[in-house]
């Protein structure tokens, strides 16, 4: 793409091992790996995370996240994010993506810290839940503190990337060196090059950033 110093990174939201190659084929840079998009995604199925981390080549990102709906778990919920963590890490995914909120609608700190920190050696993405939060920049000061938290997924708390272009660019002006801030919200391959011209993001995410 011109205009900018180097191509932006593209990830790929999939639900399907066919997808996901097809997403590489297309030349996308990575992948972020979910179940049900309907609900905003939900963790896939151990079988299919295992097959897509020895399919696709390009490095998979995994969603952990236990139903759609809030962001606020229960004792249950939270130990299957805890195996199916564990179970990424034992698969050899590079990244899981996960993200929890309190009843104040803040990041929930200790959960978060304790799942981040689960994680580790993979990396962590805090997913769009951060777009629900009552105080987005100051949430995104919370998350920068913690250990293995490397990257926040936001559409700036609006409903797509260009209606919230405004704090996506002063997330990654502010947080920039702490924290890697991954444009979303209807980006397509259709608008990705006026996106960018805007926005000027290192990192994009879509179900259609490469095409369909």
């Amino acid at each position: 793409m011109t205009g900018s110093s180097s191509s932006p990174i593209l990830e790929v939201c999939v639900e399907t091992i066919q997808q996901g190659i097809l997403a590489e084929n297309n030349l996308a840079d990575r992948i972020e790996f979910c179940h049900r998009l309907d609900l905003g995604g939900i963790t896939p199925d151990h079988d299919l995370i295992r097959t897509a981390v020895n399919t696709i080549k390009i490095p998979v990102k995994v969603m952990i996240r236990p139903r759609g709906g809030d962001f606020i778990y229960s004792d249950s919920e939270i130990d299957k994010m805890k195996s199916d963590i564990k179970y990424c890490k034992s698969t050899g995914v590079e990244e899981v993506v996960l993200g929890a909120l309190n009843k104040n609608g803040e990041v929930d700190i200790s959960l978060t810290q304790m799942l981040a920190k689960l994680a580790i050696p993979m990396k962590v993405t805090f997913h769009k839940a951060i777009d629900t939060v009552n105080n987005f920049m100051g949430s995104l000061k919370t998350l920068s503190t913690m250990e293995n938290i490397d990257s926040i997924l936001t559409s700036g708390t609006k409903e797509n990337a260009l209606a919230g272009k405004y704090y996506i660019k002063l997330a990654s002006e502010e947080f920039s060196g702490l924290l890697n801030i991954i444009a979303a919200g209807s980006i397509t391959n259709q608008n990705l090059k006026e996106i960018h011209s805007e926005l000027n993001m290192k990192e994009y995410h879509g179900k259609k950033i490469v095409g369909d």
